[in-house]
């Protein structure tokens, strides 16, 4: 497809990137190998909290082919790993915030924690030394459960005695309560939102190398936004001069939030770098993924929904504490507050919401963003709520939904969001048709005849993508911008490279993007290049993650063509002999209004690199521009998932039989690539709901280190999900009219099954299921709800 009179946008042009994936032609940060190589390997402290008395490394030292070894004390003259959103407290105060450090030097914090590196001519080799440092550990009192952190005795860092990093609250505390004490019916739920562990394809990596040439410094990387990475090690960490740090993400095998941040290893990577005098490869083993990866949820919560007789949503509040482990990860102090809280409106018109955040540290590995960070979270919360009201109510789910559903838009919630525009009940609608909720009675009697227990649950969810502007989240805390830069050059043929901030690592840029450019240009998709990932020819950017690509960086990219465009014209009326203003651009060409004089958009572009009788007192020469987007607001994809579950009473087994979603993502470039977004999404959601959980003894240590204790989603967990992008409500303040969708799946997709769970064992009396809804959980539940009748 490269037709461009016949229009890229809504097309489902397939991806072109796949082809050196599926040829296995891609390049990973482990596929790099640079001139005089060497390999990395860090020993790990086996203890969840511990003094470090002494560290020897005189043995390894002399092993073959060792040529350096790091420890804390290398680093003590640099700075610690940042946070990058400052929460303050209710009181006031701001959020404790203890050093991070590169490698641990008087105490480690968790299992897993960095204590020394080892760089040696093989990896082999470092990994034979590292078994040879003697680390002498003085073993103190571990933290590890969530709900017992506060106050728990032991402090994991000495400037936070209770382990509290922050009391942060949410919404109008004394409305909300005024609603509950008129309420009708309060429908109450205390749950734990179950940690996982990412589980990106590929693991993380690095390659750093040093340049005695010209003292720089390049960092091949395994990460979601390199010039955020580059910024952060080079401010904040090492106190490099920016220039001379250049960070390369190349392929990389999925994120899902786990590579936005800044590592310990790639930091020290770097630093050793220069020591060394050679480049240094490090990449992750499985095991120390699952020790070392930021992990995700870990929320264990207080929710309750206030409603009228007539089922009105009156008010909702929450207490939540957030385990944030063992150090303030890149955005981990935002997770649970500012992209949580926010979304507790959901789809409905809930007068008065309270949300009162209390973040702990514990001896585990740190958590932050995993795909949805805190959206998930918050839409778990929303919709158990909801159906658990449903049920205790006897209102139709589907009914109590509608009943409060947001109508009119703008629509500003108790919680800061203003919702620019949506159709709620369209999506709902569309949903329950695909589902044949009307034939679940007779599904039921089915599955009941085979002595199984069939149930329905659903999710009407919001997501706030892209988030915006840098202003207001500055005054939120945020110590970042959150805007998108996009460069358009466009060559002598008419040919376009675009350079773009975003990062792809599985989300097709490299397609959707040239769609965007080649429909915008009128010009084949054949004649777009799509750059990105390398601090040394983008601008600056910041990155992938909150699905914000398209919505931030593609609308950077069209603000840049616009910007090209309007030099064309200038170019095209000294051609054509007419004014600015008379000149229109359509489908790849310049014409002069009202007449059939033209000039195509390859001529326009030879003209500006060849300015033979060019106007250069009024035009300089050249066709390149760029842009920079900072959103006035999120975008807003909402939807509505319904599930269907068989339960086997006898074993506790799940069997999902039936997943519908029906999404509104505003208009749609590649519904195609849309479609693969919101599988993969599901996929997650589904895993959290019924397979993933990371469990922490409590001693600290991680029981679930390996795929032999932590259930990963396979091909048979899924059914056939019947997928719909519903024509949608475009949004109103991006060019494109585009919303995310990268995260949607997972955001309604773990509710909607807990619901179908709960709801088909709720005639023998459960009201909640824990996550993950394991056969042995369920069974228990069974089990016990038997017992008590």
């Amino acid at each position: 497809m490269n037709d461009p009179k016949a229009g890229f946008i809504g097309k489902a042009v397939e991806r072109r990137e796949d082809y050196r994936f599926l040829t296995g032609v891609g390049q990973y940060t482990d596929d790099v190998a640079l001139p005089g190589q060497t390999y990395g390997y860090f020993l790990r402290s086996p203890h969840a909290h511990a003094k470090i008395a002494k560290v020897d490394t005189a043995a390894a030292a002399k092993a073959d082919g060792v040529l350096a070894i790091l420890t804390g004390k290398d680093f003590e003259a640099v700075g610690g790993l940042p946070c990058g959103w400052l929460i303050t407290s209710i009181d006031g105060t701001p959020m404790k915030e203890p050093k991070h450090p590169v490698l641990a030097a008087e105490k480690v914090r968790y299992v897993g924690d960095q204590v020394a590196l080892v760089v040696a001519e093989t990896l082999a080799q470092a990994k034979a030394a590292t078994a040879l440092i003697e680390v002498d550990y003085e073993v103190l009192p571990a933290v590890a459960d969530t709900a017992t952190a506060r106050g728990a005795g032991a402090a994991v860092h000495e400037i936070a005695a209770d382990n509290v990093c922050y009391l942060w609250g949410c919404g109008d505390k004394a409305a909300t309560d005024a609603a509950f004490a008129r309420a009708a019916h309060v429908t109450r739920l205390e749950y734990v939102n179950n940690r996982l562990i990412p589980n990106a394809i590929e693991p993380r990596a690095a390659n750093a190398m040093y340049s005695r040439a010209d003292d720089s410094y390049t960092l091949y990387v395994a990460n979601q936004n390199p010039h955020v990475e580059r910024l952060l090690m080079t401010a904040f960490v090492l106190g490099l001069p920016e220039h001379k740090v250049r960070v390369i993400a190349p392929d990389v095998g999925g994120g899902f939030g786990s590579k936005i941040f800044l590592y310990a290893e790639e930091t020290a990577l770097v630093f050793a770098s220069k020591r060394v005098g050679r480049p240094i490869k490090w990449t992750a083993e499985r095991s120390e993924s699952f020790l070392s990866d930021a992990h995700g949820r870990d929320h264990v919560t207080v929710a309750e929904l206030a409603l009228d007789a007539n089922g009105k949503f009156l008010a909702l509040r929450e207490h939540t504490t957030a385990n944030l482990g063992a150090y303030l990860s890149t955005f981990a102090s935002s997770v649970p507050t500012i992209l949580h809280s926010t979304l507790l409106a959901g789809q409905y018109a809930t007068p008065a919401i309270y949300s009162e955040i209390t973040g702990v540290f514990t001896n585990t590995a740190p958590v932050d963003a995993y795909r949805g960070a805190g959206r998930p979270e918050a839409t778990y919360l929303v919709e158990r709520l909801v159906e658990t009201a449903a049920r205790e109510m006897k209102i139709d789910p589907a009914e109590l939904r509608r009943r409060n559903f947001i109508k009119t838009f703008p629509y500003a919630t108790p919680v800061g969001l203003t919702y620019d525009t949506g159709d709620y009940e369209a999506t709902m609608a569309r949903a329950l048709q695909l589902a044949d909720v009307k034939g679940f009675a007779a599904r039921k009697a089915e599955s009941a005849k085979k002595g199984l227990l069939r149930g329905l649950g659903y999710a009407a969810y919001i997501e706030a993508c892209g988030i915006a502007p840098s202003n207001i989240a500055g005054a939120l805390g945020a110590r970042a911008g959150l805007y998108e830069a996009g460069e358009v050059r466009v060559h002598p043929t008419g040919k376009v490279t675009i350079f773009t901030g975003s990062h792809s690592h599985g989300q097709g840029h490299e397609t959707t993007f040239a769609q965007v450019v080649a429909d915008r240009l009128g010009i084949g998709m054949d004649d777009v290049d799509i750059q990105h990932g390398d601090t040394g020819k983008i601008l600056f950017g910041m990155g992938t993650y909150g699905s914000r690509s398209l919505a931030v960086g593609g609308t950077a990219i069209v603000k840049a063509i616009d910007k090209v465009i309007a030099k064309g014209k200038k170019i095209a009326a000294h051609l054509l002999e007419a004014s600015d203003a008379d000149i229109e651009f359509a489908n790849g060409e310049f014409r002069v209004a009202g007449t059939d004089r033209k000039k195509t958009f390859a001529e326009v572009a030879l003209t500006a690199y060849v300015p033979h009788n060019y106007p250069l007192d009024r035009l300089e020469p050249g066709l390149n521009e760029n842009a920079f987007y900072d959103p006035t607001n999120f975008t807003y994809p909402a939807g509505t998932y319904i599930c269907e579950v068989e339960v086997d009473p006898d074993t506790g087994r799940v069997r999902i039989d039936r997943f519908v979603a029906a999404d509104d993502f505003g208009n749609v470039v590649n519904p195609m690539i849309v479609e693969g977004q919101v599988h993969g999404g599901l996929a997650q959601g589904i895993g959290q709901a019924l397979l993933e959980g990371c469990v922490y003894n409590e001693d600290g240590q991680l029981v679930t280190g390996s795929y032999m204790d932590y259930a990963m989603p396979r091909a048979d967990d899924l059914p056939s999900f019947v997928v719909e992008t519903v024509k949608g409500t475009p949004c109103t303040h991006n060019p494109l009219g585009v919303k995310g969708c990268g995260e949607a799946g997972a955001i309604g997709a773990t509710p909607a099954v807990i619901n179908a769970v709960v709801d088909a064992l709720a005639h023998l009396g459960v009201r909640d299921i824990a996550m993950p809804a394991s056969p042995h959980t369920v069974w228990q539940a069974i089990r016990a709800a038997q017992t008590k009748h």
